[in-house]
């Protein structure tokens, strides 16, 4: 039986979190990925959970192989396995969020002439300054290591490109980064920022419009976003569709 847009789109995200980790363990239900070099980013040192999982093993599992960090992260990729484990996560001290998976349809964008792709060193500083704007009590390593894990994505996907436009000063403003698997005809669309003091200029239309034309050649083109507020809202109106949800378990020492 040919797989749906969701489970594809959670093969994807799985082995996305595999190929990008520097250590992998299976673990029930799924695997646990782990990057020393980055180990304050719960993104790279995490549990994530594809298939059915034993609800009142996973706290003491995630304690087991995320025990040695200061953060504990059980990403559930399968909407109904989410809502079987949320009860005991939840019990255990872990916040619970869902992320509403979204699906492009429609015609294929034009590029924006003011978008260009950039490098790590370029996209560097940025990425620095919003961090230091969404974390402005930590120390200065925790935010260095922060930015520079977006390296570790280079290995996740066949091809990974960082988009971003520039002020008139020739700061970079707003980013995003594109994830592609060719032979797959399936795309992601990742971490889409404008900086702040630079909204309302048109830099995330931009980034998303040559984004999608970039990305014109895969058939599936998703993203995931925060189901409440007006991010899903905004990708809406530009073409995204809501095809289901996964949930996001986080722990704080």
């Amino acid at each position: 039986m040919p797989a749906t847009d969701l489970e594809r789109i959670a093969a994807f995200r799985a082995s996305f979190a595999r190929r990008q980790a520097a250590e992998t363990t299976e673990v029930p239900g799924g695997v646990a990925v782990l990057t020393p070099e980055y180990a304050h980013s719960p993104e790279h040192n995490q549990i994530i959970i594809d298939d059915t999982a034993p609800p009142a093993r996973l706290p003491a599992l995630a304690d087991s192989v995320l025990g040695h960090l200061a953060h504990r992260r059980i990403t559930v990729l399968d909407d109904a396995v989410g809502a079987a484990v949320a009860p005991a996560l939840t019990a255990a001290g872990y916040t619970h969020a869902t992320e509403l998976v979204m699906v492009r349809s429609g015609k294929a964008a034009a590029p924006d002439p003011r978008v260009r792709t950039v490098s790590l060193s370029e996209l560097r500083p940025a990425t620095v300054r919003q961090f230091r704007s969404w974390l402005p009590d930590a120390d200065d390593g925790v935010i260095s290591q922060l930015a520079d894990s977006r390296a570790a994505r280079l290995g996740g996907a066949e091809r990974v490109d960082f988009f971003a436009v520039r002020d008139e000063n020739g700061t970079i403003s707003a980013w995003a980064d594109v994830y592609l698997e060719p032979d797959q005809g399936i795309a992601q669309l990742e971490g889409l920022i404008t900086a702040d003091h630079h909204s309302g200029r048109g830099y995330a239309n931009a980034i998303l419009s040559t984004a999608v034309h970039h990305a014109g050649d895969s058939a599936l083109l998703f993203l995931v976003s925060d189901p409440e507020g007006w991010p899903q809202r905004w990708y809406a109106r530009r073409g995204f569709t809501a095809v289901g949800r996964s949930h996001v378990f986080a722990w704080q020492g």
